[in-house]
C-alpha cells in the first residue's frame, strides 16, 4: 500500500497515462473541543465519482455523528483511514483526484 502522508496539498502526480492529476485532501474539520473521531462508514468506494459538497464519509465522536463532505468534484482516489479507525481534526482521511478544469 502506498503512503500518501508525505504529499503536499493539493499536489500533482504523474499517472501511468502520462496525464497530470491533482489530488485534493479529504480532511477531518475542526470540531470544537473534539480531539478524536472514528470513521464509521465510507459512503463511496475508491474510484467512485463524487461532487463537491457531497457526503463521502460518516465519523462519530463520543457525543455526535458528523458527515464529511468532498472538498472538490472528482473520483475518490484513496481511503487513508479505514472504517473503524480513529482520526484527529485536521487529519487527512482520503484523497480525491480532481476533474480537469475544476479548480
Amino acid at each position: 500500500m502506498w503512503s500518501f502522508r508525505f504529499l503536499l496539498t493539493p499536489q500533482a502526480i504523474r499517472m501511468g497515462s502520462r496525464k497530470e492529476v491533482t489530488l485534493a485532501d479529504i480532511v477531518i474539520p475542526p470540531l470544537g473541543e473534539v480531539e478524536e473521531v472514528r470513521v464509521v462508514r465510507w459512503l463511496h468506494e475508491v474510484g467512485d465519482e463524487v461532487q463537491a459538497g457531497e457526503a463521502v464519509a460518516e465519523v462519530e465522536s463520543q457525543k455526535a455523528t458528523f458527515v464529511i463532505e468532498a472538498p472538490v468534484a472528482g473520483r475518490l482516489f484513496a481511503i487513508l483511514v479505514p472504517e473503524g479507525k480513529a482520526a484527529a481534526p485536521g487529519e487527512v482521511i482520503g484523497k480525491i483526484a480532481e476533474r480537469e478544469g475544476e479548480r
